[in-house]
């Protein structure tokens, strides 16, 4: 009972751990979870790859120090996937806020704070949604986290689209 007990209340404090995490960098970067936001809403494909290539950059040298039979390098393989995570929950904080943003757009009076909670909470209960959200939306969300913060991280802004003009056409001789 004490074991069930446990795992009960670490999923608690987890789950009140996560949001108030992302919330802590909204309002401590809002610049840079904005950049993020941005890049999550202008350019999603765009954010998964670059998420994608962040990723299989990262777990490279994570792996290799991991394995490694030497104990400083097993410390600095954990040190590298935890600052990693870390860091890409700067690009989850983008996400959330993006679905705090849809949440304003379907006709709900939400403050921004209460809309970017929303978000942080629709975010992770759909994580929590057991098979579908632990093997497809988690992993997704991850890779993409970790593109929107390489953008936001390197200020990298999506272009802004250039209306295409109409072509001139040169009067036709007769």
């Amino acid at each position: 009972m004490a074991d069930i007990s446990a795992i009960f209340f670490i999923l608690l404090i987890i789950s009140i751990a996560f949001p108030s995490m992302l919330t802590a960098w909204w309002l401590l970067f809002p610049a840079v979870v904005a950049r993020a936001q941005i890049r999550v809403e202008k350019t999603l494909a765009r954010t998964f790859w670059l998420g994608l290539v962040i990723v299989v950059a990262l777990t490279i040298p994570i792996v290799i120090l991991l394995a490694l039979p030497f104990g400083p390098a097993k410390f600095l393989g954990w040190v590298l996937l935890a600052a990693s995570l870390a860091l890409s929950s700067i690009g989850s904080a983008g996400i959330a806020a993006h679905l705090g943003e849809q949440m304003k757009q379907t006709g709900s009076n939400y403050s921004h704070l209460s809309a970017f909670l929303r978000g942080t909470v629709v975010l992770e209960l759909a994580a929590f949604f057991p098979v579908l959200g632990w093997f497809f939306l988690w992993p997704l969300a991850l890779i993409t986290a970790f593109g929107a913060t390489g953008f936001a991280l390197l200020n990298w802004t999506p272009r802004e689209k250039t209306p295409v003009s109409s072509a001139t056409t040169s009067p036709s001789r007769a």
